[in-house]
């Protein structure tokens, strides 16, 4: 059921998504500890960014690690092996087509998953069976809508623009943060509660400079122009300079602002 990925499965990929969650740990993961022996289904694990600091945070809970992406999986598995984590277990599957039982889970976990999804509401459902009455989930998600930045530049917000549009084309929804209430709800969700979080950048946080601005987003936003121009999105030149006006909050006087979305809810008991 997922969308095609629109940034690839290339290595330089790889590694900007584990840029990515050891710049973000912190924000993101501080506050996801799961209780020892407790079971916990990491939905759509990718190459294993998020496992990391998922199995760090709770190293007496049992993880299930799941993707559809046979190379993606033993990317993530190798990752979290290296890294000495026996509490992991991976399997090949899709979130519409899980091979588990109703109510197996005390917990699910979904990072960055649901943008790249068709229908997210659906998805949602299906991982709300796995879970036990009174189980959890949390989700977070990112919306390419929250970028702001400083200088401000038409040709930044055209290239942002055009990954969006491109990740639409693919089934998928670069907006999809805004929108997590309203689908766990629909999902049959209860007591849902959503908590912004905002990366802030400018020149007094160098690690976020390079971690945040140069390696996580323009990154991905580079990544995406041979498809953006060859689909008719955008024209090279305007492309370039945006990625050329991203860049340029990282400079001295640069200001960066993005906000990702984590949301909690719980399987009616």
């Amino acid at each position: 059921m997922s969308a095609r990925y629109v940034h690839g499965y290339e290595a330089t990929e790889a590694i900007r998504l584990q840029d990515q969650a050891q710049t973000l740990e912190h924000l993101l993961h501080a506050d996801t500890v799961y209780p020892v022996g407790d079971t916990v289904l990491e939905a759509g694990c990718g190459v294993g960014a998020q496992t990391l600091p998922l199995a760090r945070n709770s190293p007496g809970a049992h993880v299930t690690a799941v993707d559809v992406s046979a190379t993606s999986l033993a990317e993530a598995e190798r990752r979290v092996r290296e890294a000495g984590h026996g509490h992991v277990t991976f399997r090949q599957a899709d979130i519409l087509a899980l091979p588990f039982a109703p109510a197996s889970f005390d917990h699910v976990f979904a990072c960055f998953v649901l943008e790249h999804l068709p229908r997210p509401r659906e998805a949602l459902a299906a991982l709300g069976r796995v879970l036990k009455p009174g189980g959890t989930i949390t989700v977070i998600e990112g919306d390419h809508g929250s970028a702001l930045i400083h200088p401000r530049s038409d040709a930044a917000e055209a290239a942002i623009g055009a990954q969006v549009a491109l990740q639409r084309m693919a089934g998928g929804d670069a907006l999809v943060g805004r929108q997590l209430f309203p689908l766990l709800g629909a999902a049959g969700f209860v007591g849902v509660q959503v908590s912004p979080r905002l990366v802030y950048v400018d020149a007094s946080r160098p690690a976020l400079v390079d971690g945040f601005i140069r390696r996580t987003f323009t990154a991905m936003i580079a990544g995406v122009r041979a498809q953006a121009i060859r689909a008719g999105i955008i024209e090279a030149e305007v492309f370039d300079a945006g990625i050329r006006a991203l860049l340029r909050t990282a400079e001295a006087d640069g200001v960066f602002c993005y906000t990702f979305f984590k949301a909690t809810a719980r399987r009616a008991a």
